[in-house]
């Protein structure tokens, strides 16, 4: 959910499983004078993501609205799903500094950070001409310092015309454009501790524009996130939900992919839903799925969606046995 359509985002230790990873290739062209300025005074990340790119495990994880330092969260979610989350997801708007001892706690008590980076005051026709490329600098050097994988998510749900950066306001070459200038900043400055995450809506009949267009390329991405709840408008099953968006997106790119947001809306088929997503993820063959354990507004309706996984006995049994069952659940090696 993002900001325009969903204002409630501004803002995962289980038994450590042997992953095996493979390397995905990061890099393209660029500003190269930006790559020049960047290279000479930034200090190299301390962790290396590239052991990270290819789980061999099903990630479970957990977002909302909160700062990396407020771990109520986490604490409720793993109490609640019977395993502590794999990955936490929180948000953070164009401009804000990056916290590296926030993010450093995540990491430390199990958790994969996941920072949606969201433009929402922000042109992206002028991030990709480098009206932000200080504060892009800024980010890339705080990032750098903290000594911890960092999963980034910029822009999510660029194909939603709710954004502001949407298909009704931003062209799809805005988009990319701006997501290189990003990432080619990082990548000069010598920051090789962030795992690229493009998060497109999955398509459907309010999200009709096609991906592919938005696509920055393989070089630019590590893992394609997609972001889709059961509920009342989205959808109430995995293959009218997501798997059509799945299957566009196989045809431009292979690359791993997440759920980054997904959550099943309270209704008397709530358990049935939530067998269904677990399930259908499966079969699908995604590295993992992240949870919006929350209870708020739909934006534009008077709706009040719950999407909390305790919200019966039912809806939680079917989320801890479910998840356990379709494996789900796995910690990402921090030593």
């Amino acid at each position: 959910m993002a900001t325009a359509r969903r204002s409630r985002l501004t803002v995962a230790t289980i038994l450590v499983a042997a992953v095996s990873f493979l390397v995905s290739a990061c890099g393209g062209a660029g500003s190269t004078s930006d790559a020049k300025a960047g290279t000479a005074t930034a200090p190299a990340a301390g962790f290396r993501v590239s052991s990270l790119l290819k789980p061999s495990g099903r990630a479970l994880g957990v977002v909302d609205d909160k700062s990396p330092w407020q771990y109520g969260i986490v604490s409720s979610f793993t109490e609640e799903a019977g395993r502590a989350p794999d990955i936490r997801e929180y948000y953070s708007s164009w401009g804000d500094d990056f916290d590296p001892e926030g993010n450093a706690f995540l990491w430390r008590h199990g958790q994969l950070p996941m920072m949606a980076l969201v433009p929402s005051d922000t042109s992206l026709g002028d991030i990709a001409k480098g009206e932000s490329d200080a504060y892009i600098r800024r980010l890339a050097s705080q990032v750098a310092a903290y000594k911890g994988p960092l999963a980034l998510s910029f822009a999510g749900e660029m194909n939603g015309p709710w954004n502001s950066w949407g298909p009704r306001h931003t062209r799809p070459a805005d988009f990319v454009a701006a997501w290189k200038r990003l990432h080619d900043i990082f990548t000069a400055r010598g920051v090789d501790n962030v795992i690229w995450v493009w998060s497109p809506h999955v398509t459907d009949s309010g999200t009709t524009a096609e991906l592919r267009p938005y696509y920055p390329g393989d070089g630019y991405v590590d893992w394609v996130g997609l972001i889709g709840y059961y509920g009342p408008i989205d959808g109430v099953a995995f293959s009218s939900l997501f798997t059509p968006t799945l299957r566009e997106i196989a045809a431009f790119s292979a690359k791993p992919v997440l759920l980054t947001e997904t959550g099943v809306a309270e209704s008397k088929d709530k358990e049935a839903h939530i067998r269904d997503l677990f399930r259908g993820a499966a079969k699908a063959g995604v590295i993992g799925l992240v949870w919006y354990d929350q209870r708020k507004d739909w934006p534009g309706s008077k709706e009040l969606m719950d999407w909390r996984i305790d919200t019966s006995v039912g809806a939680l049994a079917a989320f801890q046995v479910e998840s356990a069952r379709n494996h789900f659940g796995h910690s990402f090696k921090n030593g």
